[in-house]
């Protein structure tokens, strides 16, 4: 039984390496599985899941649900969250899928508007806009 639970332990920390190594990066579960898959490790796609909900729960990881189409994705933020922080915003290209992760000044005045003018308070880990990113805008241009 010992084996097992180092096992599960040595897949974790290698699963944490790999997030580490993406910071400021939204990754899906296909794309951890796609890595480790071409790397060769034996790692499984239910543990992969497993793991990344253990991660989240654990406050290691931000998950995002954009939409009800676009799977979940997931950012590693290890134990100084940004999920505490005030605002936090995401953008989403139309085109390509990329979802951008952002803190803006700018928008934080979105929320304090809401709230004070309109009696709605935003929940910005929430937040999407939609757009064009600059990748696929210099392809159409």
């Amino acid at each position: 039984m010992s084996t097992r639970s180092n096992y599960k332990t040595k897949q974790k920390e290698i699963l944490v390496e790999y997030l580490k190594s993406t910071p400021g990066v939204h990754i899906t579960a296909g794309d951890v599985c796609e890595h480790f898959k071409s790397k060769g490790s034996s790692i499984g796609q239910a543990t992969v899941y497993r793991q990344l909900e253990r991660l989240v729960d654990e406050g290691i990881l931000g998950k995002y649900i954009i939409d009800g189409i676009t799977p979940a994705c997931f950012e590693y933020i290890g134990h100084d969250s940004h999920a505490d922080e005030k605002m936090c915003f995401h953008c989403k290209c139309e085109k390509c899928g990329k979802l951008i992760h952002m803190h803006c000044e700018e928008l934080e005045g979105i929320g304090e508007h809401l709230y004070e003018h309109h009696g709605f308070t935003l929940n910005p880990m929430r937040t999407v806009f939609y757009g064009v990113c600059d990748d696929c805008a210099a392809l159409n241009g």
